[in-house]
């Protein structure tokens, strides 16, 4: 569908993170929890879960998931030279695709490649990609971070893109995230959001309900031994703020030219803005 508008050893960078306390609670899928033990609850989550996520990715997207991920990077379009922050990337696919982009658009110019960090809370899921990397023909020239979403540590205005795939909606403090992305952007830095979201196109709501209550967390439990954890993610995307809600809160944390591209009838959507 259609765009839509909403009126070598990584340089020093990394700096050490702000803590903010906060006894709210948080929603885990459809339970309410005690704020500081979400990110927690969220880390054994994808623990369980690392070594299948890829595997699951494509089992239950059908491998549709790759598309959409390539439509992301080809979007964010890494150019040479520039510092690119992957973050809650995980094992690294779209750092991979991300990479392959800027190191071609280098090449053709005889310029520097871009630095591509992949940042995530999970040690894991940062394990798996590192394996999957070995795997895949050894250094891949990616650097692995773990950390915090909401209180990266990196230092302000270094970075020249920004990207969040399908990890936002597990942050216990969206409006944080969206505010550190861009304290960690440059002017004229680019911020990037794949997520699942609302369905755009009426009537399809039973099937992709029964979908995703009933095969998803099956398909967990055959391939992955965790129903749980896949039903967890499920509910998380029902929580997850609707395509024009997501926009204003881009907007809210200081981005301007705010926009979005449903994928998938709105199954997901990839949400942009920029940092001035």
């Amino acid at each position: 569908m259609g765009e839509r508008y909403s009126p070598a050893p990584a340089p020093p960078l990394w700096s050490a993170p702000m803590t903010n306390a906060n006894d709210d609670t948080a929603s885990f899928g459809f339970k309410e929890v005690p704020r500081g033990e979400k990110a927690g609850m969220v880390r054994e989550v994808f623990s369980s879960v690392a070594s299948k996520y890829d595997l699951m990715n494509d089992a239950m997207s059908g491998g549709m998931h790759r598309l959409w991920k390539d439509a992301a990077a080809a979007k964010l379009n890494p150019q040479p030279g520039e510092l690119i922050l992957d973050v809650a990337g995980g094992t690294g696919d779209i750092a991979r695709r991300l990479k392959k982009l800027g190191d071609g658009a280098a090449k053709r110019r005889g310029l520097e490649p871009p630095e591509i960090h992949v940042i995530d809370i999970n040690t894991e899921m940062l394990e798996a990609g590192r394996a999957k990397s070995q795997k895949e023909g050894g250094e891949d020239g990616l650097f692995w971070h773990e950390g915090d979403a909401e209180n990266l540590p990196v230092d302000d205005a270094a970075a020249d893109a920004y990207i969040i795939s399908f990890g936002i909606r597990n942050c216990t403090d969206i409006p944080a995230v969206l505010r550190d992305a861009r304290r960690v952007l440059k002017p004229g830095g680019r911020f990037y959001c794949l997520e699942f979201s609302r369905l755009a196109v009426g009537g399809l709501e039973p099937a992709y309900d029964f979908y995703s209550f009933n095969t998803i967390p099956a398909l967990g439990k055959l391939l992955a031994n965790d129903a749980d954890s896949y039903r967890y993610l499920v509910e998380s995307i029902r929580r997850f703020p609707d395509q024009e809600t997501f926009a204003a809160m881009i907007r809210d944390a200081g981005f301007k030219r705010v926009g979005y591209r449903n994928m998938a009838a709105g199954v997901c959507a990839l949400h942009w803005g920029w940092a001035v």
